[in-house]
């Protein structure tokens, strides 16, 4: 382990522990959002109410996530009971609920908001009952009179008003300072449609988790009591199931979640930090050595140990004719005048001095001709200053 990442793991141990510190001393904020989520422990979640749903329907309720549509599509069944919670359905579905009702089906169904198509088919319209942040929830049987309910956080405040003739009160709102039933409204009504009813209850938030744990009476199983003991089903706001990774769990409980992007922010670093290039050892290798040089010098001194001068002479005219001719674009063809001439213009050598060198390439050339060891000298000093 080298010196550097001792010291990364040195300063995320330092991070986490600071941010431990800070969360022992946090105070855990609740979620007062009315989010009516059965997985949800929060105060306005419907945990508590979905775990006991079963034994408050005596083991004969069928929880399903998809919609009516879909679901009486495949289903078939006789008059039965159904439970909605403040869910928004599509028109289609409330058909196939209707059709249901209208054959004997009982619907209990917790909301303050709906369509004006529907509304105007059962009879009833929305109202604000109260202005106070405290109201009871009190049937109007005598018999339940004692299973009344204090709401008394984020009430909505909803009741109903302009109630078609035929359509029963079964609960209503009492201010917690008056008594008197001259001050009181509709909030739990019962509308006969066909052969069966719809049981309309205005403040879904009787179900959620805080007021079921601070309620001492039995106001909810009150409320459900007017459903006869028959198979209940109930179309629940999931509509889509539940993930079944592994990864839920940590994500739905906040400290694991906070442990969780704490892990991969910590990786992140170390990887960011550990992803420049490590230089490995390059091996020391000795680069291709040019022998051409070598070469020239060996077959030179060849050539000065056999005393061949006129083979020299030769071989440095062909070389020097095939350089004018590939760089200059200068016939070589004849080496008379005119040649000198373009070689002159080309090169902007002395003419005297490009006369001298060809008259040595002739001679390089003729093969009767009787060369010297100083021709060749003199040869190759003319032709490389023209070259120059």
């Amino acid at each position: 382990m080298n010196k550097t990442f001792k010291i990364y793991a040195v300063i995320f141990i330092i991070i986490l522990v600071v941010m431990g510190m800070f969360e022992m001393n946090k105070k855990p904020v609740l979620d007062w959002r009315k989010n009516y989520d059965t997985e949800k422990k929060t105060p306005f979640g419907l945990f508590i109410f979905n775990k006991e749903s079963n034994h408050l329907f005596n083991n004969k309720l069928e929880k399903t996530g998809i919609s009516p549509y879909a679901y009486y599509q495949k289903n078939k069944k006789k008059p039965h009971n159904i439970l909605i919670i403040q869910k928004d359905l599509d028109e289609v579905s409330w058909q196939y609920i209707m059709g249901e009702v209208s054959n004997g089906s009982d619907v209990m169904w917790f909301t303050n908001e709906t369509t004006a198509k529907l509304r105007d088919t059962l009879g009833f319209r929305f109202k604000t009952v109260s202005f106070k942040d405290n109201y009871y929830l009190q049937f109007t049987d005598k018999k339940l009179g004692q299973s009344r309910l204090l709401i008394d956080k984020l009430p909505d405040n909803k009741g109903f008003s302009y109630i078609r003739n035929d359509i029963e009160v079964l609960g209503k709102t009492l201010n917690k300072s008056d008594d008197k039933t001259s001050s009181i409204n509709a909030d739990f009504i019962k509308v006969n449609f066909g052969k069966g009813h719809f049981y309309i209850h205005s403040e879904p938030l009787v179900l959620t988790n805080y007021y079921l744990l601070k309620s001492k009476n039995q106001y909810v199983e009150s409320v459900f009591s007017y459903l006869p003991n028959r198979e209940t089903v109930w179309f629940m706001e999931n509509d889509v199931p539940l993930s079944m990774s592994p990864m839920r769990f940590i994500l739905s409980n906040p400290p694991l979640r906070y442990a969780w992007y704490l892990l991969l922010f910590g990786l992140l670093i170390f990887v960011l930090f550990n992803a420049k290039r490590k230089q490995r050892i390059v091996p020391v290798k000795e680069p291709l050595k040019n022998t051409s040089v070598d070469f020239i010098r060996s077959i030179g001194n060849l050539y000065l140990q056999e005393g061949d001068f006129h083979e020299m002479m030769a071989k440095k005219a062909q070389y020097f004719l095939n350089k004018i001719r590939m760089d200059l674009m200068i016939d070589t063809q004849h080496l008379d005048e005119t040649f000198i001439h373009k070689l002159h213009l080309k090169t902007g050598k002395n003419i005297e001095l490009i006369k001298e060198a060809v008259e040595l390439v002739k001679k390089g050339q003729d093969p009767y001709a009787s060369v010297m060891k100083e021709d060749l000298i003199r040869m190759n000093q003319l032709l490389d200053q023209i070259l120059k």
